[in-house]
C-alpha cells in the first residue's frame, strides 16, 4: 500500500448534511425539527466526532399515520449505512428525538 501525500478532513457539515437528507427520504419523517431545549442544533442534527467516533442527535417530527419506534429504527441504520459507505467514519450512536407529531385530518 502507498504511503499517503497528504490527509483528508470531513467537515461535520458534510455529516449533518449526510444524516438530514437520508432522515428526511425515511417515510413517515415530515420535516427536521429545531429542539426548544437546545436552539443552537443546525437543521435538526447535531453532530459531535469524539476519537473518530460519531455520536448523532437527530430531532424529527413525524407523520401520525406511522409507527414513531420503527421510523426511529429505520433513521438509526439508514444513517449509519450512509455514513460508513459515504465517508468512512465509524457511527458510534445516533440518537432519535421526535419532537412532534403531524396529525392528518
Amino acid at each position: 500500500m502507498e504511503k499517503p501525500i497528504g490527509k483528508t478532513t470531513i467537515a461535520p457539515t458534510v455529516l449533518s448534511t449526510i444524516a438530514k437528507l437520508t432522515t428526511l427520504a425515511v417515510s413517515g419523517v415530515s420535516r427536521m425539527a429545531t429542539p426548544v431545549a437546545n436552539p443552537n442544533v443546525q437543521d435538526g442534527v447535531k453532530v459531535e466526532i469524539h476519537d473518530g467516533l460519531i455520536t448523532l442527535d437527530l430531532f424529527i417530527i413525524i407523520s401520525s399515520k406511522y409507527n414513531a419506534r420503527l421510523i426511529a429504527e429505520q433513521i438509526q441504520e439508514h444513517v449509519k449505512r450512509q455514513i460508513t459507505e459515504i465517508v468512512g467514519m465509524e457511527v458510534a450512536k445516533i440518537n432519535v428525538h421526535i419532537e412532534d407529531v403531524d396529525i392528518e385530518a
